[in-house]
């Protein structure tokens, strides 16, 4: 057991995060446990939350979780203690996907990431009383201190605490984001390019087609502070959807987009983008959401040579591509860290709040501060 330990538990579907102390179990043979310094906010997390995702309530959510290896498991082997890892979604390591090097593909992925318990169905996290609280993506990482597999952990060269807290985002959204162009659509120089949704996902996309040379950039939001900071980080034009007709902008802009990402879930916004493709367009879907039924319309199906698909993580390995993204933003060409804004763990709910109106686009939850 790890004394000490403590965790933002929710109780209930749609219910507060609230601190409190939880015990761990001491990891298996290939377990670690982690001290987390920081913990990207992700709106899956608020999606599991509210229930969205059949989440198993108690439970601790949090799955960008960074930090420092504690204790390790016998068969662990690629990262030892005082290690600084990030943590990111789990595999299994066995199914042909794993083993071609695609984890993200994993023939179980949902029941690793999503299953809230081990494989032999028992939770390594219980609260005070010892209820087992749901493991959310096999590291409930919104915690002082998190148990995972080895295979979720990437082992980071920081130079301390407040830099590995920084890198904690790349473990899902800012990797989902930039992960989905240049492992999936794979645009190239003058190619068009479009986000929908400026969040963190959406911004992660446009930095990425940035580094692969397409032009013109293009991001589509309703906060006009985050369409500035798209302009910041890049791209060429900003739409605001609130103010300005989106199809004919684009239209303007592009005449048929090669490559779009749509981040907001939003089937009205799902449509737009596929009516805003060329004829040869892909379109990459990475959003979650929790529209009403009087908000929803039929998207546009697809032409014959056009490409509309769901991303699962950006389709990346990683271990490779988050020590990728680590080397470009020390490099200055992937400055991930403009969207990441600051918070002591124990302002959580305001950070979700945050998240959620858009007035931060990343939080990271700070711990041990």
């Amino acid at each position: 057991m790890t004394p000490g330990a403590r965790a933002a538990v929710v109780r209930r579907r749609g219910g507060p995060f609230e601190f409190e102390d939880i015990r761990i179990d001491d990891p298996g043979p290939d377990e670690i446990l982690v001290r987390v310094v920081g913990c990207g906010v992700c709106h899956t997390d608020i999606a599991a939350r509210d229930g969205l995702l059949e989440t198993i309530f108690p439970a601790v959510l949090g799955h960008e979780g960074a930090g420092v290896v504690e204790k390790v498991g016998p068969r662990v082997g690629r990262v030892r203690p005082g290690d600084g890892v990030v943590l990111s979604f789990g595999s299994c390591g066995r199914c042909a996907h794993c083993r071609e090097g695609r984890p993200a593909r994993c023939t179980t992925f949902d029941d690793i990431n999503f299953g809230g318990r081990r494989a032999d169905g028992t939770s390594p996290i219980q609260d005070a009383a010892g209820t087992p609280l749901s493991w959310f993506f096999g590291q409930s990482s919104f915690a002082s201190h998190a148990l995972t597999r080895e295979r979720n952990a990437v082992p980071v060269d920081a130079a301390g605490d407040d830099e590995l807290a920084v890198f904690a985002p790349l473990g899902c959204g800012v990797q989902a984001g930039a992960g989905t162009v240049l492992n999936e659509l794979e645009p190239g120089p003058g190619d068009s390019f479009a986000v929908f949704g400026a969040g963190t996902v959406g911004l992660s996309a446009l930095m990425a087609a940035r580094l692969a040379g397409a032009s013109p950039l293009i991001a589509v939001d309703v906060v006009s502070s985050r369409l500035e900071t798209a302009l910041e980080l890049g791209a060429t034009h900003a739409i605001d959807a609130r103010e300005e007709n989106v199809g004919e902008r684009l239209a303007a802009i592009a005449a048929g987009l090669d490559y779009g990402v749509e981040t907001t879930g939003r089937s009205s916004v799902i449509d737009q983008a596929i009516r805003s493709l060329g004829p040869r367009g892909s379109l990459s879907l990475l959003g979650v959401s929790a529209e009403g039924e009087d908000e929803r319309v039929f998207p546009q199906t697809p032409g014959p040579r056009q490409q509309v698909f769901y991303s699962i993580a950006g389709d990346s390995n990683p271990q490779r591509f988050i020590p990728f993204l680590i080397r470009c933003h020390r490099e200055g060409r992937f400055p991930f860290d403009r969207l990441i804004r600051q918070y002591p763990a124990a302002e959580i709910n305001e950070a979700v709040a945050d998240s959620i109106s858009g007035v931060t686009i990343k939080p990271v939850l700070r711990f041990g501060v």
